[in-house]
């Protein structure tokens, strides 16, 4: 089995893809970690990684230069297990309104939006606690509700339905950090900055079963 990160220029893919092997290492199985920006990686792929950093836009805008944006509509579709980090979660919303309005995958109803000051610093950069849902979903399994990820954003993914929302964090207002729906889950936090409590999300993700 393959898990393929996706590189289309936007994120440190290689610091994901090591947390990757690293988990994978942990998980067995077989399976192997690779970084690549072609589409028939994709399709061969068991697992496929979406990260980004910066603009909604610009990251839809690369994956479409690149080709990459039908490929990874198809692989959603296959029923494999897709994970979005930071802006690659929020590429899954129906829209983005970061530098106007922009239309994103559509996996998930809700809308990318700017972060709320409400007196707190904007982007949200640092360590924040989660709060699960209730029942916990198997993403979640070893990682207790409080556990503290590493957050980088100025944008946040309002889901429609609460039921998408594996997982949120607090910065003023009640936050998505973590979502699924079928075989795509996303996270608003950077496992592969978050220490022990991220490799114990990407191994969740690698033993997934949606």
């Amino acid at each position: 089995m393959s898990v393929v990160v996706v590189d289309y220029g936007s994120g440190n893919v290689h610091s994901v893809a090591k947390a990757f092997e690293r988990a994978a290492a942990s998980v067995g199985g077989g399976l192997t970690v690779t970084v690549s920006d072609q589409a028939e990686a994709l399709a061969d792929a068991s697992h496929v990684v979406l990260t980004g950093v910066g603009a909604f836009s610009d990251c839809r805008r690369m994956l479409e230069a690149r080709g990459l944006w039908r490929p990874l509509k198809r692989f959603a579709a296959s029923g494999k297990p897709f994970l979005g980090i930071c802006v690659g979660m929020q590429l899954m919303a129906s829209r983005g309104h970061e530098h106007g309005e922009h239309q994103g995958f559509d996996w998930v109803e809700g809308d990318v939006v700017a972060l709320a000051a409400n007196g707190r610093k904007v982007p949200h950069m640092g360590w924040n606690e989660l709060q699960l849902a209730e029942p916990a979903h198997p993403l979640m399994a070893g990682i207790a509700n409080g556990e503290h990820m590493y957050f980088v954003h100025g944008y946040q993914m309002r889901c429609t339905d609460p039921r998408d929302i594996v997982a949120t964090t607090d910065y003023g207002e009640s936050i998505t950090a973590v979502l699924a729906k079928d075989n795509r889950a996303g996270v608003q936090f950077h496992p592969e900055k978050s220490q022990a409590a991220g490799l114990q999300f990407i191994g969740n993700f690698l033993r997934w079963q949606p």
